[in-house]
This record gives structure tokens, C-alpha cells and sequence, in this order.
């Protein structure tokens, strides 16, 4: 019997192969995104210390929208409001091993629009 490879599997492989190549550091923090069927969530993390720097995700209070790529693009502004506020403009781009596609692109652009650059 022939079984499906498991999708969160080759997703975690694929991001694992990304992670090889990038890192984020104080000056230019590693902006993750990790996408859930409900929310979806970012983090600036400082790979260097080992800490996280911001964080923004569609479970805050403060972020609520009409659809899931509403609440994407609420997020990227989120998260770009925070890096700004702690003197950070430049960001690595972890899109996690997701397809730059639908929620992930429109976080990236949104955080784009507003201030990050990568």
C-alpha cells in the first residue's frame, strides 16, 4: 500500500534546509513565520543570543479581521510596528518552509508596506 508523504513533514525538512542558510543576529533579527489552520504568528529572534526580540500573532487581543489574510496583513503591521519601536529596520525572511503564497506573502508585504526591509 502506497501512503501520502505527511505534509508537515516535508514542510519541517524544507524548513530545516532554509535554516542552514539564514541566521538572524541584534542588527538584522530572523523574521519567522509559523502558519496554524486558525492563526498565524511572527517572531524577530536573535538567533546569535538565542532570544526573541517581538513577537505578533492573530491570538493578540488587538488583532482581529475577516479572513485569514486580513488577519495576515494585521500581523506583518503589528510586527513591523514593534521592530520600528526597537530601532529595527532590516530583517532576515524565515517563511518557515511555507510557499511564499496567500497568508505568508501577505504578511511579508504588509511588513513591507510598513517599514521592514529584507
Amino acid at each position: 500500500m502506497i501512503t501520502k508523504p505527511d505534509k508537515n513533514k516535508v514542510r519541517r525538512k524544507r524548513h530545516q534546509r532554509v535554516r542552514n542558510k539564514i541566521s538572524g543576529t541584534a542588527e538584522c533579527p530572523r523574521l519567522n513565520v509559523f502558519r496554524s489552520n486558525k492563526n498565524i504568528y511572527a517572531q524577530l529572534i536573535d538567533d546569535v543570543a538565542g532570544v526573541t526580540l517581538a513577537s505578533a500573532s492573530t491570538v493578540d487581543k488587538d488583532i482581529t479581521a475577516e479572513n485569514k489574510t486580513e488577519d495576515a496583513k494585521a500581523v506583518g503591521t503589528a510586527i513591523a510596528k514593534k521592530a520600528t519601536e526597537k530601532g529595527i529596520k532590516k530583517v532576515v525572511f524565515d517563511r518557515g518552509g511555507y510557499l511564499y503564497h496567500g497568508r505568508v506573502a501577505a504578511l511579508a508585504e504588509a511588513a513591507r508596506e510598513n517599514g521592514l526591509e529584507f
